[in-house]
C-alpha cells in the first residue's frame, strides 16, 4: 500500500511469477495519502512527534484547517488575521493584473505596509476543505444494471452532480464536489468553504521570486525565493463576500506556527496540499499515448507560442505585462513535458508497464473465476487504445485550438450565448439577456486579459497548418474548408487569417461590450468569419461526441476493472491517484545522486545566488542589496551554522506534483519550515512513476523567506504577525 506502484513481488500462487522492476527503498516515502488513510500510517516510526489527530481530526480543529486551495495552488494560514503564505508563481496572475507600466508590481514587487494598502488579488479565491464522505455505493449503485458504456458514464456523471447538489441544498454555505478517486471504482463527496475576497499583501521583487527564470525551472540546485503573502477577507458577519471596503480579515480555525530555525538534512518533514493529477495506476497503452502524442505535441506547440509572444512583447512594456502570465504558464508546462519525455525514456517505463501488464494477464488466465470475469480485459484495453491513437492528432488539436487563439474562445462564448438567447421564447429574451449578460462579460474580460491580435494571427496560422497536414481520417472540417481553397496551403491560410482576424470586430473589446452586446437584437445580428469558423469546430466536436462518450464510458469501466484485479495480483490496496483533493505526503530532507559521481546536496545558499549572478545570464540577475548584505554577513538569526550562510532552497524525498505548489513543508512538530514550489528535472515523471532514487521535490527555506522579508523589503511587521521574534 505504501510502496512504489511498480514493485517486485513473488507471487505465492501456482504461477510463481516474478515481476522485476525497481530497486529497494523505504516503504513509506511514496504516496499522496487521502485523509482517510493517514491513521493507517506509522508516522511516529517515520519521525512524526505529534499525534496524527493533530494533523487531521474530523471532531476538532487540526492542521488541515490551516490549508487552503488558492488559484489552483495550495496555501496555508500563518496568522489569526487570515494571512496566507503560498508561492510567488501562484500569485503571479493577480500581480500581473494589478500591475501597470507606472506601478510595475510584477517586476519590482509589492509590500502593503497597512491593511488599507492591500490590493485585490483579481481572479483568486480560497477554498477550504470542510468535510468529506465516501459515496461510491451511491454512484456505482446507479449503474449496477447498465452495460452500455456511454450510458453508464452519463449516469455516473449525473449521480455525482446530484449528490453534490443535494449536499449544497442541505448546507447552502458550502460548495460540494464528488471526486473520482479511482476511475470507475471509488467516489468521494467533498464539501468546501469558499472565500471570495483575497488580497495581495507582499510579493518580493521578481528577481527574487523568479530568480533563475526558465533556466533554472525544474532544476536543482535552485535559488528561487518563490513565495508570496495574501490575506483572506470576509463580510463583517463572517460570511463569504466579494471584495469590498468594509470586509474584515478572516479568522481561520487554525493557523500554522512558523519555526524560524528551519531543518537539517535527514529531518522528518511532511506536506499537506492539493496535488493535481497523477496517472500511476494506468496500463502501458496510456503511458505510450502520453509519450508518443500528448507530451511532444503540447511541448512543441507551447514553445512556438512563447517564441511568438516573447518577440511581440520585447519592445512594448504594456504587451510584455499583458502576455507575462500566459508565457510563464506555457514555459512551465513545456519544460515539464520535455522532462517527462526524457524521464519516461530514461527508465523505459513503457517496457516496465508492458512486463507488468503481461504478468497481470497471465495471473488472470491462471485463475478460472478471474478469467471468467476479466478474461478479455487486457485485450479490450489494447483495442480501445488503438482506436484512441487513431484520432490522437485531431483530438489534441481540438483541445488546444481554444486556448491557443483568444478570438476563437471569444467566439465560442458569444456563439453559446447567442444560441441560448435564440432558444428563449420571444417574451423572455430580454429578461434572459439582462440576467446572463454580466456573467458573459466577466468571462470575456478574462479572455481579453492576455489577448494580442498579432500573437493570435501567428498562432492561428500555425494551428491551421498543423490541421492541414492531418490524414483524411483525422480531418478537421473547418480547417479543410480553408486549406482546400488553393494549392499553396501556406499562402491560402496566411491570406485567410490576415483577412478574417483583421476585419473582425471581436478585436475590439470595447466594441464587443458596447455595441455587439448592447441588446438581444445586436447580439443576434452580429456574425463574422471567426464566429463562423468556431461554429464549424463546435459542430464537428458535437458530431464526434457520441463516439467519444462511448470510449470514455468503456475506459471508465475497463480502468475500474484494471485496478480491481491488479490490486489482487499485487496483493495490496493502491493509494488513489492525485485529483486535486487534500492529501498528505511525508519523507525526509535529503540530497540525491542524479548521475554517476554526482551528488546533489540538500541545501542551497545565498552564495549560490552571487555565483550564478556572475554568469551574465539575465535570468540570474538579483537585487544589489543581496550582495551587499551577503558580503557584510548580515544574516540576522537566519543563517544555517554548517553553511555559514542563509539557506535558500532545500530538497526532500516527498511525493508531490502540480497543485502542491505553495504547500506548507512542516517539521515533526507540525511547524512551517518551508514552502514547496518545484521538483528536480528527473522528478517531472512523478505523475507516472515515483522512485526514491530520483524523485526529489524543492521548497524555499523559511529562513530565506524571513531574511528577504526583514532585510530586503523591511517587512518586519509581517515577520511579527507570523509570531517570529526579532
Amino acid at each position: 500500500m505504501h510502496k512504489k506502484t511498480f514493485v517486485a513481488l513473488a507471487l505465492t500462487i501456482s504461477l510463481s511469477l516474478l515481476l522485476i522492476l525497481q530497486s529497494a527503498y523505504k516503504p513509506w516515502e511514496e504516496g499522496m495519502f487521502p485523509l482517510s488513510e493517514i491513521h493507517k500510517l506509522d508516522l511516529k516510526k517515520a519521525g512524526l512527534k505529534i499525534s496524527v489527530n493533530e494533523i487531521y481530526n474530523p471532531k476538532a480543529n487540526s492542521l488541515i484547517d490551516a490549508l487552503v486551495n488558492v488559484g489552483g495552488c495550495t496555501g496555508s494560514f500563518i496568522s489569526n488575521e487570515g494571512l496566507i503564505i503560498t508561492n510567488h508563481h501562484c500569485a503571479f496572475s493577480a500581480v500581473q493584473l494589478a500591475s501597470t507600466p507606472e506601478n510595475d508590481y510584477l517586476n519590482k514587487g509589492f509590500v502593503a505596509r497597512g491593511r488599507e494598502q492591500e490590493i485585490e488579488a483579481k481572479g483568486l479565491t480560497c477554498r477550504i476543505t470542510d468535510s468529506y464522505d465516501d459515496v461510491s455505493d451511491q454512484v456505482l449503485g446507479a449503474v449496477a444494471q447498465i452495460s452500455d458504456p456511454a450510458s453508464r458514464l452519463r449516469v455516473i456523471n449525473d449521480a455525482m452532480k446530484n449528490i453534490a447538489a443535494e449536499a449544497e441544498k442541505k448546507d447552502p454555505t458550502i460548495k460540494a464536489e464528488v471526486s473520482e478517486m479511482f476511475i470507475g471504482k471509488t467516489y468521494v463527496l467533498f464539501r468546501y468553504k469558499t472565500i471570495q475576497d483575497v488580497r495581495l499583501v507582499y510579493v518580493p521583487n521578481r528577481q527574487i521570486g523568479e530568480f533563475g527564470g526558465e533556466t533554472d525551472n525544474w532544476v536543482w540546485p535552485r535559488h528561487t525565493g518563490d513565495f508570496s503573502f495574501m490575506r483572506a477577507y470576509v463580510a463583517p458577519d463572517g460570511s463569504p463576500a466579494k471584495f469590498a471596503k468594509d470586509n474584515v480579515p478572516y479568522k481561520p480555525k487554525k493557523f500554522l506556527r512558523v519555526n524560524p530555525n528551519g531543518t537539517n538534512e535527514e529531518d522528518f518533514v511532511f506536506i499537506l496540499g492539493y496535488p493535481g493529477r497523477t496517472y500511476r495506476h494506468r496500463p502501458a497503452q496510456f503511458i505510450e499515448y502520453q509519450q508518443k502524442f500528448v507530451l511532444p505535441y503540447v511541448a512543441d506547440l507551447y514553445g512556438f507560442q512563447n517564441g511568438v509572444m516573447e518577440k511581440i512583447g520585447k519592445n512594448d512594456k504594456t504587451l510584455e505585462l499583458k502576455l507575462a502570465t500566459r508565457i510563464k504558464r506555457n514555459a512551465n508546462t513545456l519544460k515539464n513535458y520535455r522532462g517527462k519525455i526524457q524521464g519516461l525514456k530514461g527508465i523505459d517505463l513503457i517496457s516496465q508497464k508492458k512486463k507488468e501488464d503481461a504478468g497481470l494477464a497471465q495471473f488472470i488466465n491462471g485463475n478460472v473465476s478471474l478469467k471468467a470475469k476479466y478474461g478479455s480485459l487486457m485485450t479490450d484495453i489494447d483495442n480501445l487504445y488503438k482506436i484512441i491513437n487513431g484520432d490522437a492528432q485531431r483530438d489534441l488539436w481540438f483541445t488546444q485550438i481554444y486556448t491557443s487563439t483568444t478570438l476563437i474562445t471569444v467566439s465560442k462564448n458569444i456563439n453559446a450565448f447567442k444560441a441560448d438567447l435564440d432558444a428563449q421564447p420571444a417574451a423572455q429574451k430580454q429578461a434572459f439577456f439582462e440576467l446572463n449578460l454580466p456573467k458573459l462579460k466577466q468571462v470575456l474580460e478574462k479572455n481579453y486579459e492576455s489577448y494580442d491580435l498579432e500573437a493570435d494571427k501567428t498562432i492561428f496560422k500555425r494551428m491551421l497548418e498543423d490541421a492541414a497536414a492531418f490524414n483524411l481520417t483525422q480531418k478537421v472540417d473547418a480547417a479543410s474548408k480553408i486549406s482546400g481553397r488553393g494549392s499553396d496551403v501556406r499562402t491560402v491560410i496566411d491570406q485567410y487569417v490576415e483577412t478574417t482576424l483583421g476585419i473582425s470586430k471581436l478585436n475590439n473589446q470595447a466594441y464587443v461590450f458596447n455595441t455587439i452586446l448592447l441588446s438581444p437584437k445586436s447580439v443576434a445580428n452580429y456574425n463574422d468569419g471567426v464566429m463562423i469558423f468556431e461554429k464549424d469546430i463546435a459542430k464537428q466536436i458535437a458530431e464526434l461526441s457520441p463516439e467519444k462518450d462511448r470510449r470514455e464510458g468503456l475506459l471508465n469501466k475497463l480502468m475500474g476493472d484494471y485496478v480491481n484485479v491488479k490490486e489482487r495480483f499485487l496483493q495490496k490496496n493502491f493509494i488513489p491517484d492525485a485529483n486535486s483533493t487534500l492529501r498528505l505526503t511525508y519523507g525526509h530532507v535529503r540530497g540525491y545522486k542524479p548521475a554517476d559521481a554526482t551528488y546533489m546536496r540538500a541545501y542551497t545558499s545565498i552564495r549560490g545566488i552571487i555565483e550564478k549572478g556572475s554568469s551574465g545570464n539575465p535570468d540570474f540577475a538579483y537585487p544589489e542589496q543581496i550582495r551587499a548584505l551577503w558580503e557584510a554577513k548580515d544574516f540576522g538569526p537566519y543563517a544555517k551554522k554548517n553553511l555559514n550562510d542563509v539557506p535558500v532552497a532545500f530538497l526532500y524525498n516527498m511525493d508531490t506534483t502540480g497543485g502542491n505548489s505553495g504547500s506548507p513543508v512542516m517539521n515533526a512538530l507540525g511547524e512551517l519550515i518551508g514552502v514547496n514550489f518545484d521538483r528536480s528535472y528527473s522528478a517531472t515523471i512523478n505523475d507516472y512513476a515515483w522512485n526514491e532514487s530520483y524523485s526529489r521535490s524543492i521548497g524555499v527555506d523559511i529562513r530565506y523567506i524571513l531574511w528577504v522579508a526583514s532585510k530586503i523589503d523591511k517587512a518586519d511587521f509581517l515577520v511579527r504577525e507570523m509570531g517570529v521574534k526579532l
